[in-house]
């Protein structure tokens, strides 16, 4: 497959994620179509030059980049296994989505059926990253196809970090580095809990890291979403059990014992049961 240097470019699910990487495709010069299952979401990208469509299928009708940013594994695949028999051999698939493990590997064997390029590739970062074009791309597949796969990774992050030509390794270790955040995010919640329980005031924890080793910018975002009671989300309550459940169930997979991870998915879980689901994850100060 020929590819210039701006192909066109489907992307298939425009959410939090996915509408701000489709304006920023459209900012840097390619031709963008854009499908989401809730059609209003793919409209309000009008303003943005890219073409809206209806029917996933025309969608990706002669595209020469299929972008996939949907929630989860199982809509990735039903997506998928709907249009891929319409595309053409060598069609490059960047794959987006946080999946996990299993729903990876079927998504490898899906492309490999269709005789995809395929990249598992998912991002690190979250809505405002996503807007400001500052995403980390953590991108596994063969070494055929980069060149095709390179200017869209680079119109949407500061950076793409080539974890693998075995796609599959860039999703095991977005569940490592999802474990993470979520372990920064409850542990400010339960010190900022703890600090107002027993009758201190919880800005003076954010007071004391200012500036000191354990600060960082991902600690002063979080903090001042907690003390500001402020959860516009950047990434939710419900997107956060559901990766969380998928880093439980790696570990479970690979014989890791995870009691953090358990811990937290528990805490966002009785987030997610108080109604807190379309909330941002520091909402775990609320559980």
């Amino acid at each position: 497959m020929t590819v210039d240097k701006h192909p066109t470019v489907a992307v298939l699910g425009t959410g939090l994620m996915g509408a701000p990487i489709a304006r920023n495709l459209s900012r840097k010069g390619f031709t963008v179509r854009a499908w989401n299952r809730t059609p209003a979401k793919a409209q309000a990208l009008a303003s943005d030059g890219i073409l809206a469509l209806d029917d996933p299928a025309d969608a990706v009708r002669g595209a020469d980049v299929i972008v996939t940013v949907l929630n989860d594994g199982p809509n990735v695949h039903a997506l998928m296994e709907a249009v891929a028999p319409s595309l053409p051999l060598g069609t490059v698939w960047l794959q987006l989505s946080t999946v996990g493990v299993e729903a990876i590997a079927a998504l490898v064997a899906l492309a490999a059926r269709h005789g995809l390029n395929f990249y598992d590739a998912p991002v690190q970062g979250t809505r405002q990253p996503a807007e400001q074009g500052q995403l980390v791309v953590l991108a596994s597949g063969p070494l055929d196809g980069r060149a095709a796969a390179q200017p869209v990774f680079d119109a949407i992050g500061k950076r793409t970090l080539w974890v693998s030509d075995q796609a599959g390794t860039s999703s095991r270790l977005k569940l490592a580095l999802n474990n993470w955040a979520f372990a920064l995010t409850h542990g400010l919640a339960e010190s900022l809990r703890l600090a107002e329980g027993l009758g201190v005031d919880p800005a003076l924890v954010v007071d004391v890291v200012t500036g000191g080793p354990m600060d960082s910018g991902f600690f002063q975002i979080k903090a001042a979403a907690m003390l500001a009671d402020d959860y516009t989300t950047s990434f939710s309550i419900a997107n956060a059990v559901k990766d969380a459940k998928l880093v439980v169930d790696a570990a479970a997979q690979a014989g890791v014992q995870l009691d953090g991870a358990q811990a937290g998915l528990r805490r966002f879980e009785r987030a997610l049961a108080g109604g807190h689901g379309h909330a941002d994850m520091a909402a775990s100060y609320l559980a």
